[in-house]
């Protein structure tokens, strides 16, 4: 059997990376993976799979008709608020392959923001054509619900993802704490001097290294340069596009101080005490799920003092996840594998 895996692939992005190199793992060893990138070179030699561009008509078309099941690979991929073409690119090939009778899969999703309503019953048709949907978070799962469309919920795969040991990361100077930022309307100029302010005093108060991590480098690297320029000494940022290597920073790291939602993840189930700062309703579900401290963009303080303070509480007396809670959600999180067994196999 081959599966078209369809998602935001090739861009960059460590989260949708590390969705694609858990699917991968996930995949039933029968099935040959066939990948729709934004860049099929780059995807073809990290991963040695069947690649093809994503956004260019007569390729897709052709991989359609060469494969028998097609995957939505994970994520917030059926959403209107960043992107209104976004929805109908994935919702209009999921359409296609199930006219063409292929079995589809929808993976891993994070459904919406959904404001359009043309979004919605798009979103609502395709899901319930779907010959098995999983869902990684309670609010799609409860709008799949209030669509009466079948479904398995469990945490994002991610959780599963097998981390790798970084050559050299052990070198660097301990203890250490991981910031991951993004540019976002909401970080705005006033809000980033406020943090980089509160990120001087929390290492000069913890005497901590801070790793920088930009997890898409087009959109994060100017920020980890600003604030590597304020922690010339005490600071690193560390480039790294493999997801299971990026996993493998948090193995090393005491803290995390995140925007990205799968830098959250990967520290979380490496066992690092997480702070969020959210800019998107997803976050604001894994802060819920898993009772995690942070603060909206919107609502930071004004005061680069009580962020840094708050910071240094929780570096001094917050909590991990327990080994136990890290286990429930690893093997929570390998539903989605069986979902792919069932549906494939």
């Amino acid at each position: 059997m081959r599966a078209l895996l369809s998602g935001y692939y090739g861009k960059g992005n460590g989260g949708d990376e590390a969705l694609l190199a858990t699917l991968l793992q996930m995949l039933p060893p029968s099935v040959t993976p066939v990948v729709l990138s934004d860049n099929p070179q780059s995807t073809q030699q990290r991963y040695g799979v069947e690649a093809y561009e994503r956004m260019k008509l007569l390729p897709v078309l052709q991989s359609l008709r060469s494969c028998d099941a097609l995957i939505w690979g994970g994520g917030s991929l059926i959403q209107d608020a960043t992107s209104a073409i976004s929805p109908f690119y994935y919702g209009g090939m999921m359409a296609l392959a199930q006219k063409m009778g292929m079995k589809t899969i929808a993976w891993a999703q994070g459904i919406g923001p959904l404001g359009g309503s043309q979004t919605s019953w798009l979103a609502r048709k395709t899901f319930a054509g779907c010959t098995q949907v999983s869902v990684r978070d309670r609010a799609s799962a409860a709008l799949l619900s209030k669509w009466q469309i079948p479904h398995i919920l469990a945490p994002d795969p991610v959780f599963a993802l097998e981390s790798k040991p970084v050559p050299g990361f052990w070198d660097l100077p301990a203890p250490r704490v991981a910031v991951t930022l993004r540019s976002h309307p909401h970080l705005t100029p006033d809000r980033l001097s406020n943090l980089v302010r509160a990120l001087v005093d929390f290492q000069k108060a913890t005497g901590t290294f801070i790793i920088l991590l930009p997890f898409h480098l087009s959109q994060d690297m100017s920020l980890a340069q600003v604030l590597h320029s304020a922690l010339p000494n005490v600071s690193q940022i560390i480039s790294q596009e493999n997801p299971q290597l990026l996993k493998g920073v948090f193995r090393g790291v005491e803290m995390a101080i995140g925007m990205r939602l799968h830098s959250l993840i990967m520290a979380a189930s490496e066992g690092c005490r997480c702070f969020a700062l959210s800019y998107d309703p997803k976050i604001n579900r894994l802060m819920e799920d898993l009772d995690m401290p942070g603060w909206d963009v919107v609502n930071l303080p004004d005061n680069p003092n009580i962020i840094s303070k708050t910071w240094i509480e929780h570096y001094a007396n917050g909590e991990a996840l327990s080994t136990d809670q890290i286990q429930f959600l690893l093997d929570r999180a390998l539903i989605h594998k069986e979902v792919l067994q069932q549906a494939l196999n």
